[in-house]
């Protein structure tokens, strides 16, 4: 059995014990893309699955992969996923960094972000790189740390 195989047989085996055990109604799909592992819940008022601001289907997320990976480093991804929220919060994110972008360059200084998880400021990192008038850095800890947008400084 290949470490895909293995990884989509985690993940479907954790979503059916998660299911079960809020009592929702929900399909599961479990899904391979290249390096990536996707498992889907599919259905109805799954908002007690996502939780608020998405901290029950993140701390789903980071127990599918330490199941998956025990720990061991691995080029594989485990993402966790219902009802379209990841591409969703992708989207309200992405609006988020925009407006914060726009501010930091209208008044010269920094915004700085709600906090959020690693991968959502490695998202919004990767939005705004391109744009050429502002920077960002993650500032504090967890899980507190948060992204910071800055207005570029003109070379004098």
């Amino acid at each position: 059995m290949s470490e895909i195989d293995k990884a989509q047989e985690a993940v479907e085996e954790l979503l059916e014990l998660v299911v079960d055990a809020l009592d929702l109604d929900a399909e599961i799909v479990v899904r391979a893309d290249g390096d990536v592992v996707t498992g889907t819940l599919v259905g109805e008022d799954l908002g007690l699955f996502i939780g608020r601001h998405g901290q029950t289907i993140d701390a789903v997320q980071h127990l599918a992969q330490r199941i998956v990976f025990h720990g061991r480093p691995s080029d594989l991804r485990i993402v966790i996923d219902a009802a379209g929220y990841r591409d969703r919060r992708a989207g309200a994110l992405r609006r988020q960094a925009d407006e914060a972008a726009e501010e930091a360059v209208r008044t010269g200084r920094p915004v700085a972000l709600d906090p959020m998880v690693a991968s959502e400021r490695k998202l919004v990192h990767e939005h705004l790189r391109d744009r050429g008038d502002v920077e960002t850095y993650s500032e504090g800890d967890e899980p507190e740390r948060h992204l910071v947008v800055a207005p570029m400084l003109e070379d004098a």
